[in-house]
């Protein structure tokens, strides 16, 4: 196999490592010269420190396409909640709300992955670039659609591409730390950050759209959304470090592994069963939270409670990465899918917004271990060379979970309060984590070398 890079983008290290090799025998990384020892790194045994963080985000020219990821990130998981409360308001219903919100979420399933092979074969400037100018389009058909009371049907197909055209960014941002940053505890860290960052937004995504839904304009929210996306998908793709990004070309060898085999890999897919579980919960909830904020006569709170979750999960989080339990990764995954889903499940026997809050919260504390943990499987399930096209699809699973637990949490919550919607989460997201804790073999380091 032969891998043409770019030089300039990786001056630091480009003469030590090749990106296509997973345990290279030395790498320099911030002057820690890291041994052949390395060779078995695994990130149950050495989990990130603050030295490892401090490191990553000291890498030059990355703090411009940081800070236009953030910028990007923040209104992925605002488009479906703002779409929810948009259409809640305009037909006063959860159940067509739920519908429109899922076929957006539906779509960004779909376009994260057509997008995250794009920018592996044609880099993010061009990739990114063409895509926002044909989701601005797409977000004027949305908008004018919603304010027409247009038919379900058509709401939720405009709402699907609208989703399909989000400017894909966190496969570009994370494949940027992959060119960066040699394989170690610094990349690691990065990664780490990535996953903390795109969770925390998750959380605070919504609870953003929620306050902006109470305004004067229900559609607000909607529009803060598209604003981010352009604002942060443009400084992304105008960055040094992004132009400079030239496609991997990849030539066939020994080894090569053709990018359509990916998602036939054993351990990719129990990889995504542990995340689509995980977004099938996360659907539920957030649209039970907001039915239960307005049953109380709090209707503003619901985007509130939604953001109470990035409390304890981001600060739990972080500690959590330093010494992360259970250490080994393919038990780790179910262990922590089944204890969230348990406690998601709790909320529909509490009464009150008080308690409600409260189990909540602690629910919220296994919630950014396991995007982490995502992040950690496709560094060791998917080659280097495919880590685009890999996390593209984390987002596809995630997101495809959240939007069919939103379309039906809404029905449920309409027929059977919002009660129901948590207890009925328990069910997939348990399936989930039964059904890869028996095939947990296939996540292990043995089965993916």
């Amino acid at each position: 196999m032969t891998v043409d890079e770019t030089p300039e983008l990786n001056d630091r290290t480009a003469d030590h490592f090749d990106p296509d090799d997973r345990h290279p025998p030395t790498a320099p990384t911030g002057g820690v010269h890291i041994s052949s020892e390395l060779k078995e790194f695994s990130p149950e045994h050495h989990g990130a420190s603050r030295a490892d963080y401090r490191e990553a985000f000291a890498t030059p020219g990355m703090a411009w396409p940081i800070v236009a990821s953030l910028l990007a990130r923040l209104p992925i998981a605002m488009g479906s909640i703002s779409i929810l409360f948009y259409i809640q308001r305009t037909t006063d219903t959860f159940a067509s709300a739920g519908f429109v919100a899922g076929g957006e979420l539906l779509g960004l399933a779909a376009g994260s992955v057509i997008q995250g092979k794009l920018i592996d074969r044609f880099g993010p400037t061009r990739t990114l670039g063409s895509v926002l100018v044909i989701f601005l389009g797409l977000a004027v058909a949305l908008f004018a659609a919603i304010e027409a009371h247009a038919p379900l049907a058509a709401l939720i197909g405009i709402a699907f591409l609208f989703g399909s055209a989000q400017p894909a960014l966190p496969p570009a941002s994370r494949g940027l730390w992959g060119r960066m940053l040699p394989p170690g505890r610094v990349r690691e860290a990065a990664y780490t950050y990535e996953a903390i960052s795109l969770e925390t937004f998750f959380i605070l995504g919504p609870a953003l759209a929620g306050i902006l839904a109470t305004s004067a304009w229900a559609g607000l929210g909607l529009a803060v959304t598209v604003i981010l996306f352009t604002v942060g998908t443009v400084a992304f793709i105008t960055s040094p470090l992004v132009r400079a990004w030239r496609p991997t070309r990849v030539t066939s060898g020994a080894g090569s592994e053709p990018a359509r085999q990916l998602i036939r890999q054993p351990g990719m897919q129990t990889m995504l069963l542990l995340v689509f579980g995980f977004g099938v919960v996360i659907g539920f909830a957030e649209v039970a939270i907001p039915a239960a904020a307005t049953k109380a006569g709090h209707p503003a709170l619901g985007g509130i409670l939604l953001g109470a979750w990035s409390i304890t999960s981001v600060i739990f989080g972080i500690f959590y990465a330093a010494k992360p339990w259970p250490k080994a990764l393919h038990i780790r995954g179910p262990v922590l899918l089944a204890g969230f889903t348990v406690m998601v499940g709790l909320i529909g026997f509490t009464e009150g917004l008080i308690w409600l809050t409260v189990v909540l919260m602690i629910s919220g504390m296994l919630s950014t271990p396991q995007a982490t943990l995502h992040s950690l499987l496709v560094d060791r399930v998917a080659p280097d060379r495919l880590s685009g096209e890999a996390f593209a699809w984390v987002t596809t699973a995630v997101t495809i979970g959240i939007g069919l637990g939103q379309a039906i949490s809404g029905q449920l919550v309409e027929s059977l309060g919002y009660q129901s919607a948590f207890l009925v989460a328990v069910v997939p997201g348990v399936a989930a984590a039964g059904w890869a804790w028996l095939r947990r073999d296939t996540l292990t380091r043995e089965r993916n070398r």
